[in-house]
This record gives C-alpha cells, sequence and structure tokens, in this order.
C-alpha cells in the first residue's frame, strides 16, 4: 500500500495514519507541501479500519459508524471521487424491551412519533419538540468545530506569550462564538444545559417512559466512564443530530467496505497530491533543537527531517514518549499529566451465520430492526447499575451493548449469506479491581453474548468467530492511552479551549514547530475530520514551511 519514501528531508511529518492524520497531510499537500505520513501499524486508518480478521470478512474492529465527518472535508478532499460511500441507516435505532415490546427510530418523524406512542402519547407529542431544540443548539455548535479553540483564558505570560494576531483572531473567535449563542434567544438557558449538564435530569425533565429515557441516554455514555447523571454528558445527546455526513442531519451511516473504506478514500487523495505514506515505522523520538523540531526518528533506526511535525496520537504518546523533560516547559508537561484517560468501553466484532432473531420482531432474514443500532438496554436504572458495577472496578454485569450489523445494507463486508455485528459496550473498567482483561476478557465477551440471546434467542449459537477488544487491548492496539477512545475524555475541563490543556487549545504547543492534530485536540474524538483539517490550516497560517 506504501513505498519507501526515496527522500529523508520534508516540509512536514505527520505522525499517525489515522483519519485525522492522513487529513492534516491532504491538506498540506494541497498548499503545495511536501508531506509525509508514519503509520506505526501494518494498515491505515488508525480506528478508522477494516481488517481481514476472517476469511471473506472486513471487519470495522474499531470505530463502526459516521456521521460527523465534515462535508466540507468530503468535497475539499473529493473523497467520494476516490470511492468513499457513505450507506444511510433507515431505521436508525431499535430497542427491545425486556417485557416483549420494541422502539423504532429513524428519520421519520411521523413514524417516530407513532413508536413512542406505543409507550406514552405525552413522550411522542415531547419528542419533535425536543429534537427541534437540539438542532436549533447543533446548528450553532456546528461552526465553533470547524476552528481551531481561540485561547481567550487570562493566563500568565510565563505559561505562554502571544502576539497581538493571535489575540486578534482569538478575540474574533469569541465574539463569534457569543454571537451564535445569542441567536438562541429564549433558548440560550436549555442550549447551556445541553453543553455543561447532566443526561438523565433532562430526559426525566422531557419524556416519562423509560424505554425513551434509556434509548436516548446510551448515547450519551458511549466512550466515557460516566454516569448519566454526571454533568457534561448531556454534550454528547447533541450528536444525535450533528452531521450531515449519512445523507440528513443526524442521520448515521456505514462506509461501504468497512470504515477502512474512508482511510482508503483519503489515502488516495493522498497520494494523488504526492503525499509520501510509511507503514510498519513505528516513532521513537521527536527530534529538537534550540526550542524547534527538526524531525522525527523510528525505532528501526531511520530518521527524517522536516520544520513541523503534526502528531496525531494522543497527548501522552507525544509529550511523554515521544520528547524528553527537557523538551518541554515543567508547567506544560505537568498539565499534560493531569490530562484525564478514564476509560469503560469495549468492542466486540462478530460474525454470524444469520441475523439475530429478536423475540419482539422474529423475521427469517434481514428486517428493519437490524438497520441500525440495537440497544441492548430498556431502562435509565439498567446504565445507572452498569456504571455502578465499573466504578468499584468491575465488569458490568449486565453492560450496556450498542449493536450495529452493517451487512443490514452491505454486502461486501461479509461472505454471502453471512453477517457481521459490531456491539459496543460499557461499561469494561481499563483498571480492575481484581484480575486483568487477558485472564477475564473471554468471559466477559461470552457475558454479552448471552446477553444479547436473552431478546435474540439463536444467539450465541449463530456465533460463527467473535473478536473481543478489552480497553488494554485498546491501548496495546491502536495506541489509545488507558483504552480512550477520544484520545482523552471529553469531559468539561478537557473541551473546547481547554483541550488538550488550558492556553494550547490551537493546535500549537510550546515546541517551534510541533502541533496536535488528532482527537487530543478540539473539537476532540468522532470520525469528524475536524481535528486534522483545523490544525493543517494553523500549520499553514504560521508560515514555517
Amino acid at each position: 500500500m506504501a513505498a519507501t519514501p526515496q527522500r529523508t528531508s520534508y516540509d512536514a511529518i505527520v505522525i499517525g495514519g489515522g483519519h485525522n492524520g492522513l487529513i492534516t497531510a491532504a491538506y498540506l499537500a494541497r498548499a503545495g507541501k511536501r508531506v509525509l505520513v508514519l503509520e506505526r501499524r501494518h494498515v491505515l486508518g488508525g480506528c478508522s479500519v477494516s481488517e481481514p480478521i476472517w476469511p471473506g470478512y472486513k471487519v470495522s474492529t474499531a470505530s463502526y459508524v459516521v456521521s460527523l465527518l465534515l462535508p466540507e472535508v468530503i468535497k475539499d478532499l473529493k473523497l467520494k471521487e476516490n470511492g468513499l460511500e457513505i450507506l444511510r441507516r433507515d431505521p436508525s435505532s431499535f430497542t427491545p424491551t425486556s417485557d416483549g415490546r420494541y422502539l423504532l427510530l429513524g428519520p421519520d418523524r411521523q413514524r417516530n412519533q407513532a413508536e413512542i406512542s406505543k409507550f406514552s402519547r405525552r413522550d411522542a407529542e415531547a419528542y419533535p419538540r425536543y429534537e427541534s431544540l437540539l438542532e436549533a443548539v447543533a446548528e450553532q455548535i456546528e461552526p465553533i468545530l470547524m476552528a481551531a479553540a481561540p485561547d481567550i483564558l487570562p493566563l500568565p505570560r510565563s505559561l505562554r506569550r502571544m502576539g497581538w494576531g493571535k489575540k486578534l483572531r482569538d478575540f474574533r473567535a469569541a465574539w463569534k462564538m457569543q454571537k451564535s449563542l445569542g441567536r438562541l434567544g429564549a433558548q440560550l438557558p436549555e442550549a447551556i444545559e445541553l453543553l455543561v449538564g447532566a443526561a438523565r435530569p433532562i430526559l426525566e425533565r422531557w419524556f416519562e417512559s423509560d424505554v425513551v429515557r434509556a434509548t436516548l441516554a446510551t448515547d450519551a455514555i458511549i466512550g466515557a466512564f460516566s454516569s448519566i447523571s454526571s454533568p457534561g454528558t448531556a454534550y454528547v445527546l447533541l450528536h444525535h443530530v450533528m452531521g450531515t455526513a449519512g445523507g440528513a442531519r443526524g442521520v448515521w451511516g456505514y462506509v461501504r467496505g468497512g470504515m477502512g473504506g474512508l482511510a482508503d478514500a483519503i489515502a488516495q487523495t493522498c497520494r494523488q497530491l504526492g503525499v509520501d505514506l510509511l507503514l510498519d515505522a513505528p516513532v521513537a523520538r521527536i527530534e529538537t533543537a534550540a526550542g524547534a523540531v527538526t524531525g522525527v526518528s523510528l525505532e528501526d533506526g531511520r530518521s527524517f527531517q522536516a520544520k513541523v511535525v503534526a502528531s496525531t496520537v494522543d497527548g501522552n504518546l507525544t509529550f511523554n514518549r515521544f520528547l524528553g523533560a527537557q523538551d518541554l516547559p515543567a508547567e506544560f508537561r505537568a498539565a499534560v499529566n493531569r490530562i484525564d484517560y478514564n476509560s469503560a468501553s469495549a468492542k466486540l466484532n462478530v460474525a454470524l451465520r444469520e441475523p439475530p432473531r429478536f423475540k419482539c420482531l422474529p423475521s427469517a432474514g434481514v428486517g428493519p430492526q437490524h438497520h441500525g443500532t440495537m440497544h441492548i438496554c430498556d431502562s435509565v436504572e439498567w446504565i445507572e447499575r452498569a456504571y455502578a458495577d465499573a466504578l468499584c472496578g468491575r465488569p458490568s454485569q449486565r453492560p450496556i451493548l450498542e449493536v450495529t450489523m452493517p451487512t443490514s445494507v452491505d454486502s461486501t463486508v461479509a461472505p454471502p449469506g453471512k453477517h457481521l455485528i459490531s456491539m459496543f459496550i460499557q461499561y469494561a473498567p481499563y483498571k480492575l479491581a481484581e484480575g486483568n482483561w487477558d485472564q477475564i476478557g473471554d468471559d466477559f465477551a461470552q457475558r454479552c453474548l448471552r446477553l444479547l440471546g436473552e431478546f435474540a434467542p439463536n444467539i450465541p449459537d449463530a456465533v460463527e468467530h467473535y473478536q473481543f477488544l478489552s480497553p488494554v487491548d485498546l491501548e496495546r492496539t491502536y495506541g489509545l492511552t488507558g483504552g480512550n477512545i477520544f484520545q482523552g475524555v471529553m469531559s468539561l475541563n478537557q473541551l473546547h479551549l481547554m483541550r488538550p490543556v488550558a492556553g494550547w487549545a490551537d493546535h500549537r504547543t510550546p515546541l517551534r514547530g510541533l502541533y496536535l492534530c488528532g482527537a487530543a485536540s478540539h473539537p476532540g474524538g468522532g470520525v469528524m475530520g475536524a481535528c486534522g483539517r483545523n490544525g493543517a490550516t494553523e500549520i499553514l497560517r504560521d508560515r514555517l514551511i
């Protein structure tokens, strides 16, 4: 897939061949820069990857759906022309209940109201108003994701000196944010609660049906080690209506051929722009001299020179593994070491001989219930009990499962007649009170399969293969510190102008020429591409290359 570079000197070197790394490289190359991408694994994509772990299958081993990918990235980098195809999921959500009923939701508001009215007529009437509020807030928030976060905190000059040009840009950015929020008018107090509050009280105020609350609440804690009663979890509710990559606002989709299809499309654009892509190239060190980067050295002894290094791995790897203590100010390093990487997520990839046959909605083949996310969790209390287990260092006795089946719309990822399901699992704490994940991982995977089998009795007998990835496996395989899929917790103290640390929210670092362009930077995790695009914009603004 990647040829050995013929040169050793570049304008910019990008560490990490995930979607943000490839996007960073493509935008720099569009500007005429010579760029090298270094990927430590044998395959491009980072967490957006498809792997043939069983014969005939293309498994999206980590990330599994897409919606937030910026339309500007798709257009600018000609991703559709280079093979990217996003398949719409409709319906998008299916929740079987313990009493034999189900809730099926999608982009059709009238159908949603009819479904919700099976549980509560009041909730059916409230749901369009709830979505309208989320959409109004999302429309004002989305532009903030399109640019680097402003550094507007009154930090002392000893932490960072900023020129008047940057101060003016940051003031303008803050002014735009204020104007955007001002457009919400009387909805502003509710918007603030969505941005900083807890999901549970909001959902309980809007809805009375437990299954409606639980279906929406699971989205608020996916990837987080948080209770739905924790401040900050409401923000993720906005993701329900953000993004248009699935064909309409808030519609999430599958990438044809698996998530690696996204990486393949961006990589094709990179090749067309002359980017060098080097695989099996683990970085040993970011080289520095006189307070600036000079290049990168690999573990195999090879080295490459550049005035700019764009790291798309997390802050722990970038600043603690690839740099020495002498390379960074002590205050900055102390702030980096306070970044929270707590995680309680696991992934289970499963090959099936037939789709799950749900007791509440039986079908011989693929039905509408298989198209979107199948939520195995029908009550708020279920979520809270699962979290309580993890808080004590135990994997949840009854975990929360978000199950997707890409073969419901994409026949290219499995052999004829076979199916793939992906389970994203909460809660599986990285740090265990007893034992370790190598010892208990398989038992926990079986627990998840049995739980799905309570609602779809043909599981687990229909299972032909499975791959379980604990938080420790996510760290080992994808370089995610603590197994955190967002390269750092998406909490209030680690978002926007606080990401990765206060005073350095604009992708720059204390080392001249070193930038953060992955999910460790604003706006954070998710298959969005904004981190890479915004980071490249700031690199070009500095005119170091």
